[in-house]
């Protein structure tokens, strides 16, 4: 339900940078699909790819790069991830470059690679093609097309989450594949390996990748060159990205050459911990950097303030600055970070979702945050979507009342009080309601 996604103010800052640099390279008609499936509802969900999607979907942009969808793709189920690849084949046509970033988990069954959408769940092997989206469709895509350059790039090496349910797939990684003509293939790690997830709120790869782009000067060759170093330098040798391409017409740059030279190799390290750029008078110091203001919007979240559009990250602030008796100016600061960081922990957390389009529903209780109880209860949502979220924690409790042509998500302290809550609310209708489901953070009230 929430669409994840770092504040447009990164975005224009991000374009300001790097508006000189990128000017020469504006002819260019760059077409760019960015994925990244993290809540997965049948596996075991992932904390980064979202993140990671939307940090490429910024830098991206700011390169002028059109999205596909206007932003990054997130935890998109099979029907949404063929629609998302048919719509980036149109776009692709007559476009100088075409690019596919994709972060998630992925398999190789039978020598071939698949990406897995979020509500994958396998049984035999003969359920893959219809439930995961073959990589080869996604190169089908740009071929004829007409662009002189396409890239895949695939932070997708993880472990096989399907391993104990028959499928012929390797241990982990992805397998080699053959790039086309024209077509530079780039994985997280060798082929048959498995990439980190990252602890920090990205992945080594894409954390690499993300800042090396930026970089003026480097053609494509070199980019990838410098991401492999820059993460095997960060991975101590324990993951180390591999390339496949064909002959490439020309010479790419996501930025051209400037009379400055690029910073060599060594220059390309792993960001600093995001706790190490924290000023010591900081609270009225505007938050710019890319994973403190992810950081921000993930706090947020987990605190029940959702910063799900373009200014709900601003909005989010205020409320939260309102609770808890700040002035409410809704402005990302490091002194509000911070204070966000000393919040105790919330936990346990519980959730209840509905989707009133397929009258389908789940509850969750007595996990460690807000994403897991959510993951947790969309899984128990008979496969439908089940967009509306209720969610709370600690000693509050949740109830869902329903009837015939209303419907009502409470929280409240105490179980008995959120179910009397849901049944008079719902019953405002003027219609007889029941509850269905009930319970509290801690898995009592069932």
């Amino acid at each position: 339900m929430r669409a994840r996604i770092f504040n447009r103010v990164l975005g224009l800052a991000a374009l300001a940078l790097l508006a000189v640099a990128a000017e020469p390279a504006s002819a260019e008609k760059r077409i760019a699909l960015v994925v990244g499936n993290s809540a997965y509802r049948n596996i075991t969900p992932l904390d980064n790819p979202s993140k990671d999607a939307s940090l490429m979907a910024e830098t991206l942009g700011a390169l002028g790069f059109t999205l596909v969808g206007g932003s990054a793709q997130l935890d998109l189920d099979k029907g949404a991830m063929d629609i998302a690849v048919q719509n980036f084949g149109r776009q692709v046509q007559g476009a100088d470059v075409a690019l596919f970033y994709y972060a998630g988990h992925g398999v190789q069954v039978a020598g071939s690679n698949y990406l897995v959408p979020v509500g994958a769940n396998p049984t035999r092997e003969a359920d893959v093609d219809f439930q995961m989206t073959d990589v080869n469709l996604v190169l089908r895509q740009m071929q004829g097309s007409g662009t002189r350059l396409n890239l895949v790039i695939l932070d997708a090496c993880r472990n096989n989450p399907f391993g104990s349910r028959g499928l012929r797939s390797s241990d982990g990684g992805l397998a080699q594949m053959r790039a086309p003509e024209g077509t530079l293939i780039s994985y997280a790690t060798q082929p048959g390996n498995v990439a980190q997830d990252g602890s920090d709120g990205h992945s080594p790869y894409t954390k690499a990748l993300a800042t090396t782009i930026r970089v003026a000067g480097l053609d494509v060759f070199q980019t990838f060159n410098q991401v492999g170093l820059a993460v095997k330098r960060a991975t101590a040798g324990a993951q180390q990205p591999w390339v496949s391409s064909s002959p490439i017409d020309g010479t790419f740059y996501f930025v051209p050459p400037t009379q400055a030279a690029p910073p060599p190799v060594a220059a390309i390290q792993p960001d600093p911990s995001p706790a190490g750029r924290l000023r010591a008078d900081p609270d009225r110091v505007p938050l710019r950097d890319a994973a403190l203001l992810s950081e921000l919007s993930e706090r947020l979240y987990e605190l029940n303030f959702d910063p799900d559009t373009p200014d709900g990250l601003t909005r989010a602030i205020t409320k939260l600055q309102q609770r808890i008796a700040m002035a409410p100016t809704g402005e990302a600061t490091e002194g509000l970070l911070l204070r966000l960081r000393k919040i105790e922990d919330l936990k346990p957390w519980g959730s209840i979702v509905y989707g009133p389009d397929s009258s389908k529903w789940g509850i969750s209780w007595n996990h460690a945050s807000r994403r897991a109880a959510v993951a947790d209860a969309r899984g128990n949502c008979a496969g439908a979507k089940c967009p509306i979220e209720l969610s709370f924690y600690g000693r509050s409790c949740g109830a869902f009342a329903i009837s015939d042509k209303s419907w009502s998500l409470v929280q409240r302290e105490g179980v008995q009080r959120a179910r009397d809550a849901a049944l008079d609310e719902c019953g405002k209708a003027g219609r007889a309601c029941r509850i269905i489901g009930s319970v509290c953070a801690d898995g009592s009230g069932r």
